[in-house]
């Protein structure tokens, strides 16, 4: 008889559903089997948020990690490709920059790209900074492929309700148990303890080891139990509430996002293969709820599927992500405005995190959740910055919304990456960063930061040289985008059922 049948498998008892939930209960039973016994709690009497429906590239990792076939993916989810963001009205009204994935450009171990592209600049030659993208002008050409040929930085659209039913296909074939119902209590151990088990509205009494809360907003382990706590990041970040609603599509989908500002905050459309997912974020403070609906609907390209679905959310972290025997994911860990597409990885790093940190019997849980709740933090953190720059960098000054995000006092973390790349165009991407270098100048520049100086080394290169250079760029990108195959037609191939 082996070690892992001689030991007690851990009770991983998982609290809700939706996005996070089935992330959370694929991952651990495909990864860790016959180590864990995996309880999916959920009731069909409560809806999920299911609003985000954008990703980032990081989530083919995740779909690599788990073994799932994308076709198959992208059939059951009205999946389309997405190579970066369109930010319009940002910087100011009337203006457009994009955020694409990938590498920008052609850097060398001294220096970044961003270098070499002012220097260009300087001496009357360069474009722009998205000129070097192969990702951004297939975007802008409405194009995208992948195969041999063909090697682009992509993401997905997708529908979120029916991107949790797939995973929940996978999941329970694979082991994990899916228990309907709607959780009435939660028991602890004695006063102050570990949780026990969730008591259901049948009377049912879930007991397991370690308990993940998806519970949503409700938190209803981690803080409605536990009492966590909760960092509020709202003098950041002032957006609080968000309508969402699905439309008919009109044209073909492109392989990109639109972030499009509006006086009190931005609104997002995203298409997906056969309708469009819009939503309008905005700061309550700002616009009233009659306003933004009427925003929401005077920019709609299609019909409305259905009325706009409201949402309100305050922008923060729990104090701990993993307290005691139990581990928040998803909204139930925090949440930090969607404008960047990072709630579905929050989720899958968080997830993946865990499994790296698993808490078996006898390992040491206080050591592990430090850990956990370390890494955690940084990521959020960084994240937050991030967004927050695409607010506080801003020439608006048409709304006493734009006023406040141009005047608030930003965290000295980000203080110091806007005063690095201001006055030496430098930026850095730390060992745990989500965001790379490409994407920090791209947002910085596009939100109107120009640098004073940069890195002296470009200024060796001989004038002639390094034209040569940029033009050799622009010939291997625009080679690269002749061929590829329109976005839609790529789709059609790709998802023959589609439509």
């Amino acid at each position: 008889m082996n070690d892992t049948s001689e030991r007690p498998r851990t009770r991983v008892i998982v609290a809700g559903g939706g996005t996070a939930g089935w992330i959370a209960a694929a991952a651990i039973v495909r990864q860790l089997g016959p180590l864990v016994d995996v309880t999916l709690v959920e009731s069909d009497e409560i809806g999920t948020v299911g609003v985000g429906e954008s990703t980032i590239p990081t989530v083919r990792g995740f779909h690599a990690f788990l073994g799932i076939d994308e076709a198959a993916f992208m059939q059951a989810t009205q999946a389309t490709f997405k190579l970066g963001i369109a930010f319009e009205n940002w910087r100011t009204v009337g203006d457009r920059y994009f955020h694409p994935f990938g590498s920008v450009g052609r850097s060398v171990a001294i220096a970044d790209f961003q270098h070499f592209w002012l220097e260009a600049r300087a001496r009357g030659f360069g474009g722009a900074y998205g000129d070097y993208s192969l990702e951004q002008q297939a975007a802008g050409a409405g194009l995208f492929g992948h195969d041999e040929q063909h090697s682009l930085a992509y993401a997905y659209h997708l529908d979120a309700t029916a991107y949790a039913r797939f995973l929940r296909t996978l999941a329970e074939p694979w082991g994990v148990r899916r228990v309907e119902g709607r959780i009435e209590r939660v028991e602890r151990n004695g006063e102050g303890g570990d949780i026990a088990a969730l008591v259901l509205a049948s009377g049912e009494r879930i007991g397991g080891d370690l308990f993940i809360d998806c519970t949503g907003f409700r938190a209803l382990l981690t803080e409605g139990a536990l009492g966590t706590g909760f960092e509020d990041w709202s003098e950041w970040l002032a957006t609080d509430r968000a309508l969402a609603v699905q439309t008919e599509s009109v044209a073909p989908p492109v392989p990109y996002t639109r972030a499009i500002a509006h006086g009190a905050g931005w609104r997002w459309q995203i298409p997906l293969q056969t309708r469009t997912g819009n939503g309008l974020v905005y700061s309550s403070r700002h616009m009233s709820d009659d306003e933004a609906h009427a925003t929401l609907i005077d920019a709609l390209d299609g019909r409305p599927l259905f009325e706009p679905r409201p949402l309100r959310f305050r922008s923060g972290m729990r104090r701990q992500a993993w307290n005691r025997n139990c581990v928040a994911l998803g909204l139930a860990a925090g949440f930090i405005e969607p404008l960047e597409s990072t709630s579905i990885h929050l989720i899958m790093n968080a997830v993946i995190r865990l499994i790296q940190l698993f808490p078996f019997q006898g390992d040491d849980h206080v050591a592990l959740a430090s850990r956990f709740n370390a890494q955690s933090r940084h990521e959020w953190e960084h994240v937050r910055d991030f967004i927050i720059l695409h607010y506080h960098a801003t020439q608006r000054d048409d709304s006493s919304f734009w006023r406040d995000c141009a005047r608030m006092t930003i965290p000295d973390s980000l203080t110091e990456r806007i005063e690095l790349f201001l006055k030496t165009a430098g930026a850095w991407q730390g060992q745990d960063d989500l965001f790379r270098i490409d994407s920090w100048v791209s947002v910085m520049l596009g939100q109107g930061i120009v640098p004073r100086a940069h890195h002296r080394i470009a200024s060796i290169i001989n004038g002639q040289e390094l034209q040569a250079s940029f033009d050799d760029l622009s010939r291997g990108i625009a080679q690269t985008v002749r061929t590829l195959p329109r976005h839609q037609d790529f789709l059609a191939r790709y998802c023959p059922a589609r439509g």
